[in-house]
């Protein structure tokens, strides 16, 4: 399985920031304490977002998985190259 999308549910985000202990390459804390997307071009989302567009020169998917899976509340949703959600399920 190939992660090719991820959201962070910001209703769901408590800040917990587990997933930045897990992959900081990716993941960050914003202003309002919620997890975002670190994104090439020096912005941050928490929008739904193709991995090619994240700040790193590779995506390990077992990593993107720990850290979704390291989501005290799940509010990271991992899709595959088909659209299909891949976590949480």
């Amino acid at each position: 399985m190939a992660i090719k999308t991820l959201t962070i549910d910001r209703d769901k985000c408590i800040g917990a920031a587990s997933c930045v202990a897990v992959y900081p390459d990716v993941f960050e804390i914003d202003a309002e304490g919620k997890a975002v997307l670190k994104l090439k071009d020096g912005s941050s989302t928490s929008a739904n977002t193709d991995i090619t567009a994240l700040d790193v020169s590779s995506v390990d998917d077992d990593t993107l998985m720990l850290a979704a899976q390291s989501c005290p509340t799940a509010a990271i949703i991992l899709y595959d190259e088909n659209g299909t959600q891949v976590y949480p399920i």
